[in-house]
């Protein structure tokens, strides 16, 4: 059995997510696999690629070809380098920055009401209805 890494499709028409599988080669590109090693996901700046080193590993030393995609995502992580007999291979994937946390605007006012204001005004309308039938009762 030919054995190959490459990419399973899957996400939204014009928001492709890949997960990285290792599938026999005559499957089809979205069929059976035999793994999911990682993900990839081209959208995000800088792209998002999570690859499990030494799983990868384990099936580039048993046979498995990368397909060409995969080839250069391997050469990114660093894992066809270590593939290859190079120890001191470092990942060249960028890390994404994390966002600023938000801070308010002192200056600017909210243009919503507060919970207990839109509460409190027919709660009091409740208590006054109940109050005005007990004295008309008595």
């Amino acid at each position: 059995m030919s054995v190959k890494i490459r990419l399973k499709r899957f996400g939204k028409v014009h928001a492709p997510e890949f997960r990285v599988v290792v599938t026999d080669s005559r499957a089809k590109r979205d069929g059976r696999v035999i793994e999911e090693i990682g993900r990839y996901v081209p959208t995000r700046h800088p792209s998002l690629i999570e690859i499990d080193s030494d799983r990868a590993q384990y099936w580039l030393s048993v046979g498995a070809q990368p397909s060409d995609q995969m080839f250069k995502l391997l050469t990114l992580t660093g894992d066809w380098a270590k593939f290859k007999g190079d120890k001191d291979a470092k990942s060249t994937v960028k890390a994404p920055e994390p966002k600023a946390k938000f801070e308010r605007d002192a200056s600017k006012k909210s243009v919503l009401l507060p919970k207990t204001e839109k509460k409190a005004a027919p709660a009091a309308e409740a208590a006054a209805e109940p109050a005005a039938d007990a004295a008309d009762e008595a």
